[in-house]
């Protein structure tokens, strides 16, 4: 499963041609999480309070790249790094 971010120890993966709503996986620790891309909110799983707002602010500022990635590993093309 693709890294696509990475920042302050929470780490953002990707798998390629996975299930609908569109979503992203998120772990921090021992923590995981299933955040949904649009609206961000975590879907399933569970993160300390402060990482899951850290988290639903920083997809919410990149809701488009994420998307975009989204859109790229439903086609099984290259997913591009976003920045924290």
């Amino acid at each position: 499963m693709p890294r696509i971010a990475e920042f302050d120890g929470i780490i953002i993966l990707l798998y390629y041609d996975d299930h609908h709503p569109p979503h992203v996986h998120v772990r921090y620790g021992s923590h995981q999480a299933l955040m949904q891309i649009d609206p961000a909110s975590i879907a399933a799983g569970a993160l300390p309070r402060r990482v899951e707002q850290q988290v639903l602010a920083w997809a919410t500022r990149r809701m488009a790249a994420l998307q975009a990635n989204w859109d790229r590993a439903q086609r099984h093309q290259p997913l591009e790094w976003i920045d924290p």
